[in-house]
């Protein structure tokens, strides 16, 4: 070894001008590499054509995935986290597990699409008149909660109130249809019946309606001769909210640390217990939170709170007492209807919400099948015709009051922003003088957001 490190010299004394280029070339690749100009995929790494990554000539090692792909393996702490009773907190669950978006500040600014109302309410009663005037068009004044989701052109379906037959006087079994002719701020919508009623000589009268009747908007209706039709557009809307900073302190006294115990309870358990507690508490802010900013006098800075996504949910379904079959197929209508959202949604609720599930006799139209797993969380499947709902218990809404309650989510559509991922860290209380402990902290400031606020629906009790 000791004649091969001689030749080694010899030669270098030789050919000092190769050496001093190959020392060039090499502080030219240091220099670069910390400049950030040179690229940091290994050279076993190939771009692929629709913008992924090969690896040729070498073997698929985690330092080549973490180099081609940062984001395709987790990292360690947030598989521990998520391992750590993931039946308690659905919504931290789901959110861990589609993966985060890194905010570069606590204020998330990011934009949603969302969709027009399909229903609104009558706000007061129609009264149909005694007497109609021979020759007249037959049309009435309808005054609603929110106008401006109907156009001309729009039919209407009068929900619990019956039509007429062609010969206007029997009452049909489908219910009354409306054809909207005009709308302004003084007369609200101006409509006409499709299966409307005679009364005198005048056939198609709109028969009376009371007030809450709630109104659903359906297709247009043009003529022959219409080219044109009431315009129609979408703009996506910009939301905001902010993130939280959610800790959590772990403390073991030395002399704890050193004593005898019965049982072998040590930090790592204290720590295990502290991240379930933390992420109940993040559990009951990510859902019912209200964003918000408040200054400490005492601490001479702001401190900032997240907005919950019952708060963004764009839907809201309310059932009576009793939850039956069809207001479970009704529930399901509205949560995959009109929003262009998944065919599988996953619906957490309070005890008493999903008791009334359990009691439900199931059809051929709704079925309950098997529990089955997805993202760490054993759920039970619930099918119908308009889509599949995966049904949990949280124990949040109880905790909140709200037993009766429940939220249907997309998680396709739930995204979760954080500033400060979820990290430990030790403090060292005894250099500082402050105690003798070991000490973890327990950090992040999240946030979560709906983007597609019509694709979730709260569900209420009237």
């Amino acid at each position: 070894m000791k004649q091969k490190i001689l030749n080694a010299v010899n030669w270098m004394r030789r050919n000092p001008e190769v050496v001093l280029l190959c020392a060039m070339v090499l502080c030219a690749l240091v220099i670069a590499f910390h400049a950030g100009e040179v690229s940091v995929l290994a050279a076993g790494i190939v771009p692929g054509v629709a913008g992924g990554s090969h690896v040729t000539d070498e073997p698929l090692t985690t330092d080549l995935t973490r180099q081609a792909s940062p984001s395709l393996l987790l990292n360690e702490i947030d598989r521990q986290i998520v391992k750590i009773r993931p039946m308690a907190t659905p919504i931290d669950q789901l959110s861990r597990y589609a993966g985060s978006k890194h905010a570069g500040s606590m204020v998330v600014d990011y934009y949603n699409v969302d969709t027009k109302d399909t229903s609104t309410v009558l706000t007061e009663d129609y009264d149909e008149p005694e007497t109609v005037a021979s020759g007249t068009v037959p049309t009435a004044y309808l005054h609603t909660e929110n106008d401006e989701i109907f156009d001309v052109s729009d039919t209407i379906l009068v929900q619990g109130v019956l039509g007429y037959e062609p010969n206007g006087t029997t009452r049909s079994q489908n219910e009354l249809v409306l054809y909207v002719m005009g709308r302004d701020e003084d007369h609200g919508l101006t409509v006409m019946a499709v299966n409307g009623k005679k009364i005198g000589d005048v056939e198609g009268c709109v028969p009376s309606i009371p007030a809450d009747t709630t109104l659903i908007r359906m297709g247009r209706a043009a003529s022959e001769l219409d080219v044109m039709s009431p315009q129609f557009e979408a703009l996506p809307k910009k939301a905001q909210n902010f993130c939280q900073i959610f800790k959590m302190q772990v403390e073991q006294s030395t002399l704890q640390r050193l004593a005898n115990k019965e049982v072998n309870w040590t930090l790592s358990d204290q720590e295990e217990a502290a991240v379930y507690d933390m992420r109940l508490g993040m559990e009951k802010s990510f859902l019912f939170g209200v964003k918000g900013r408040v200054w400490n006098p005492d601490k001479k800075e702001n401190i900032m709170f997240t907005g919950g996504i019952w708060h963004q949910a764009g839907k809201t379904f309310r059932y009576t007492e009793t939850l039956n079959n069809d207001q479970v197929v009704e529930l399901m209508r509205e949560a995959f209807t009109g929003n262009k959202g998944s065919k599988r949604k996953v619906l957490i609720g309070g005890s008493q919400l999903i008791g009334m599930f359990n009691k439900l006799d199931y059809t051929r139209v709704v079925t309950s099948n098997e529990s089955v797993s997805k993202w760490g969380i054993d759920f039970t499947e619930v099918r119908s015709k308009f889509g599949t709902l995966y049904l949990l218990l949280s124990e949040i809404f109880d905790e909140c009051g709200m037993a009766e309650c429940g939220m249907v989510i997309d998680p396709e559509y739930l995204q979760k922003y954080s500033h400060v991922p979820f990290s430990t860290e030790s403090l060292n209380l005894k250099k500082s003088g402050l105690r003798n402990t070991d000490a973890l902290v327990l950090t992040e400031a999240s946030c979560l957001v709906l983007r597609y606020p019509n694709a979730h629906m709260r569900i209420i009790q009237r």
